[in-house]
């Protein structure tokens, strides 16, 4: 090729290359960004999901101390009555783990962190439904529960803890649940299978009468009354287990009954 036919070639083509230059350019630094902004969405469900002491906070509705009253006039587990000074509610799920920690009822949990520790093993946490349970046999508190999904494997457990109630014996129903041996039931053997009603009411033969339990348990009659529940409990602004009250004050965790105190105390003028 000529030198000038060269010139000619290399000056005509030389804009288009780079312009294609540009647009290249421009489409690997799109690339590269998309990248590097996938990985940091990805780092940050990593991180949200691991934090398993806090539930995900969602817009809180307004809570009111008539709307726990009212809780009263539901369908729901409750003892006592509304016009009580303190009104607990306890949202949970027997299979989940900080509601076993909460409830006091399986010290293995609890001391798993030193932040959970009970008393009565060298800590400070001092079991929010224990101390719920003694102000509700001393008259001076009334109790609300309510069932919600907080760990997966806890239909059963709380269609059991229907049927205790229906049969008086709910709490007794409730500690044994809540205990090493009723966690580990729940959630490596009967964890939602109805085909395993037997074997969850033999568990419970301690507190009430097995058959009675299985017949219960079988009926399918509180099935409905798992929505039910998940229902109201969106209601009130839960979306994780436990979550508590105290009239209308709201303790999204498994806080130790030191923090709740004081707004007992107020309610009850000490």
């Amino acid at each position: 090729m000529a030198e000038k036919e060269k010139e000619s070639f290399f000056e005509k083509t030389s804009p288009f290359f780079m312009i294609l230059s540009v647009i290249l350019a421009f489409f690997v630094g799109v690339l590269w960004q998309r990248v590097k902004n996938s990985e940091s969405q990805n780092t940050t469900v990593t991180k949200t999901n691991t934090n398993l002491e806090q539930p995900v906070q969602q817009p809180q509705p307004t809570i009111s101390l008539d709307t726990i009253k009212g809780l009263f006039d539901k369908d729901v587990i409750k003892f006592g009555d509304k016009e009580r000074k303190v009104i607990f509610v306890e949202v949970s799920d027997a299979s989940c783990p900080f509601c076993g920690i909460a409830s006091g009822k399986n010290p293995e949990l609890n001391r798993s962190s030193d932040r959970f520790r009970l008393v009565s093993d060298g800590g400070t946490y001092r079991a929010p439904v224990l101390e719920m349970k003694k102000l509700l046999d001393e008259g001076k508190a009334s109790f609300v529960y309510i069932y919600f999904p907080g760990h997966g494997s806890g239909e059963m457990g709380a269609k059991a803890l229907y049927c205790a109630y229906e049969m008086d014996k709910f709490w007794e129903v409730h500690d044994l649940l809540m205990s090493s041996a009723g966690y580990n039931l729940l959630n490596e053997k009967v964890k939602n299978d109805k085909t395993k009603s037997q074997e969850l009411a033999q568990f419970l033969k301690s507190a009430v009468d097995p058959d009675k339990m299985k017949a219960c348990l079988d009926s399918g009659k509180y099935d409905q009354r798992l929505n039910a529940d998940m229902a109201l409990a969106r209601e009130l602004g839960v979306s994780g287990t436990p979550w508590f009250f105290v009239n209308d004050k709201r303790f999204d965790g498994a806080y130790s009954f030191s923090e709740m105190e004081p707004v007992v105390k107020a309610a009850l003028g000490e």
